[in-house]
């Protein structure tokens, strides 16, 4: 554990293991870096994987507000500068995080799976006003039910009456994942509302000029598979990936059709056009 000082003069603590070249991954919201750790370990043996937590989060230090992707993408620089490293693995938020870094980072490459970017309304989002109106009541459980079903609507729960839903989700609340997510809900949402707000075109993703893995899963939210492929045929350097038998945690499980890939990915010799503008 190594703690470096951000732009704003806050402590980032970071987390490295492994060895090898440097591999930065941005997280997902409603968790933390814990539920990554497997992932690390399983790269560990070919890279050294940089973890930390984003602000508002553990260890981290607090958010700014108003909330916007600004600082979570100067902390990411400092990081990126501090580690040397040109490879970054974005989840979910994490990966809008992550491609919004790469229109104004030297990022080298960068590995997406789930990446919650919208492009040209692809993105379910009429899940999101009730969902804060359920937080404004004081009522985290629907809160997270609601979320839930709303970004996934492959999940069979995701169709059940909503007062079952609820109770389904109190119970999850009683375990340490459960206990986060709902923690961290609040954060959640206000991550997610400027996402929407930045729905357009892939063509705005076009000055992307990092190598680009856009990954998915089989078994996870059906829309990533389409704004994948919109986001392939934008951005210049880019191929997607489907990955079998795997939901939108399949990254945190970190299985080998899922490690697998990503290896091959960042252990692939870097040619000059890779490096031209770090």
């Amino acid at each position: 554990m190594e703690r470096i000082r951000a732009r704003d003069g806050a402590t980032i603590v970071l987390h490295s293991t492994g060895s090898g070249p440097g591999i930065v991954v941005v997280h997902g919201g409603g968790v933390t870096i814990d539920v990554y750790r497997r992932l690390a370990t399983s790269l560990a043996d070919q890279f050294t994987v940089h973890l930390y937590n984003r602000r508002g989060r553990a260890d981290a230090p607090p958010r700014s507000l108003p909330y916007t992707f600004d600082q979570d993408i100067d902390d990411l620089a400092v990081v990126l500068e501090h580690t040397g490293s040109g490879n970054v693995i974005g989840h979910s938020s994490g990966g809008f995080i992550a491609l919004q870094a790469a229109l104004r980072l030297p990022i080298n490459r960068l590995a997406l799976y789930d990446a919650a970017v919208s492009i040209d309304g692809g993105s379910p989002s009429a899940w999101l006003a009730p969902a804060r109106a359920a937080l404004r009541a004081g009522d985290i459980a629907r809160g997270l039910a609601i979320t839930v079903a709303g970004i996934n609507p492959q999940m069979a729960a995701g169709k059940l009456p909503l007062g079952v839903r609820i109770a389904i989700i109190r119970a999850f609340m009683r375990t340490p994942i459960g206990r986060t997510m709902g923690d961290l809900l609040p954060m959640t949402l206000d991550e997610t509302a400027p996402i929407l707000a930045h729905d357009g075109p892939a063509s705005q993703w076009a000055g992307v000029t990092a190598e680009v893995l856009l990954t998915c899963g089989a078994d996870g939210p059906p829309y990533y598979v389409d704004l994948n492929e919109a986001l392939a045929r934008a951005l210049p350097r880019a191929r997607t990936l489907t990955i079998a038998r795997s939901g939108h945690d399949a990254i945190n499980r970190a299985y080998p059709r899922m490690v697998d890939p990503l290896a091959t990915f960042f252990a692939a010799p870097v040619t000059p056009e890779r490096t031209s503008h770090a």
